[in-house]
């Protein structure tokens, strides 16, 4: 499972009514690739077409969609939103991962 915060969710709502070119249709999806000073980054975009193998969860009333591959690192991950002047912005609370590095974009497993 997939958890979005409260603070996550208000963020993406508020994202989806100012871009004119989002609809009901459109979801978060979010994946996990090879990068970063910890070797894995997460990725997170809107996107309104479902792939094979997606796994797809709702929480908190936000539509999440993951690949396979990406799930496995992701599994039990929460979604949250920090703003103000040291805010970090959309970052995930990955129960999975052993290490981050300073500035939170990357992790490890």
């Amino acid at each position: 499972m997939l958890f979005v915060a409260d603070s996550a969710r208000e963020k993406i709502e508020e994202l989806k009514q100012q871009e004119e070119n989002l609809t009901a249709k459109h979801f978060v999806r979010v994946s996990v690739t090879s990068g970063g000073c910890s070797g894995l980054t997460y990725s997170m975009d809107f996107d309104n077409e479902d792939k094979e193998n997606d796994q797809i969860f709702e929480d908190n009333g936000v539509k999440v969609v993951t690949d396979l591959r990406s799930f496995l690192y992701l599994c039990n991950t929460t979604l949250e939103f920090s703003g103000g002047l040291d805010g970090k912005g959309f970052y995930f609370n990955n129960p999975n991962a052993s290490r981050t590095c300073g500035c939170g974009e990357s992790f490890a497993v």
